[in-house]
């Protein structure tokens, strides 16, 4: 009966380990945005695409309308057992150019409460272009089904 009594407790163990190792949180990255040494290699007012593309890459999105602004986007998901995956973080790089393709600004935007807050900007002028682009890409921040997220992984 000692073997066997042994036998059932390490059983038992081992599926409470193996419980509790299933409520662990993962976390998953996606998308990119350069960090803030690789930023400062970019210079507002001397450094053109071709200087931006070499210090932090080329950018998964650009300006839609007229192609001003490159727009580095990365998210950070939470995946909690069977629940569906939430965002816990995003952020934006937004490095705009002028019609020389020299660049005007880099901002860096981030989440608060559901909402895009600055978190630093280095602009040669007040004007912030493609606003509505940022306020469309941060906004859907609770729009994303789990499937989505799955499908594209």
């Amino acid at each position: 009966m000692g073997r066997l009594g042994f036998g059932i407790r390490r059983g038992v163990v081992a599926l409470t380990l193996m419980a509790l190792a299933a409520c662990t949180a993962l976390y998953q990255n996606h998308g990119y945005v350069p960090r803030e040494d690789e930023l400062q290699k970019v210079v507002v007012g001397t450094s053109t695409r071709d200087d931006v593309a070499r210090a932090v890459g080329r950018p998964s999105s650009t300006g839609l309308l007229t192609g001003g602004a490159w727009y580095y986007v990365g998210s950070r998901f939470r995946y909690y057992g069977p629940r569906e995956p939430q965002e816990v973080d995003r952020q934006v790089v937004a490095i705009s150019f002028d019609e020389g393709g020299t660049v005007e600004n880099v901002e860096r935007f981030g989440l608060e409460n559901g909402q895009a807050v600055v978190l630093s900007r280095r602009v040669t002028d007040s004007n912030i272009k493609g606003l509505s682009f940022l306020r469309q890409l941060l906004g859907n921040i609770g729009n994303i089904s789990a499937g989505q997220v799955l499908n594209n992984n």
